[in-house]
């Protein structure tokens, strides 16, 4: 088994879930998120939306959180860890078209 580090990133998203760095969990790989940090990049706040999608649901990390101008929201870190196996994926959206980056740190376990 291999551990490796990996850091994923989407930049400029908006009003669409969108996969963090276009990322899935592949086949006989496990995932442990230790990080993701959404930044603002505009100049009024937004609310973001950030889920794990098992393949085929998505189920709420934070909705509507909101995001100040130039600010940033982590919700996984710390303490807080999300394991991904086959299929998973985290998504990010934002209220506004294009406003925020988001990026991903995790272990994977192959």
């Amino acid at each position: 088994m291999a551990n490796v580090f990996e850091t994923f990133a989407s930049a400029s998203v908006g009003t669409a879930l969108t996969k963090v760095g276009s990322h899935t969990c592949a086949a006989s790989t496990t995932e442990t998120v230790i990080g993701l940090t959404v930044a603002n990049r505009t100049t009024s706040a937004v609310k973001v939306d950030i889920t794990y999608n098992n393949g085929s649901t998505d189920f709420f990390i934070v909705k509507d959180a909101p995001v100040a101008s130039g600010g940033a929201l982590t919700p996984i870190g710390g303490d807080q860890k999300i394991v991904l196996t086959t299929g998973d994926s985290i998504k990010v959206k934002s209220n506004t078209a294009s406003s925020v980056d988001a990026t991903m740190s995790m272990l994977q376990i192959t």
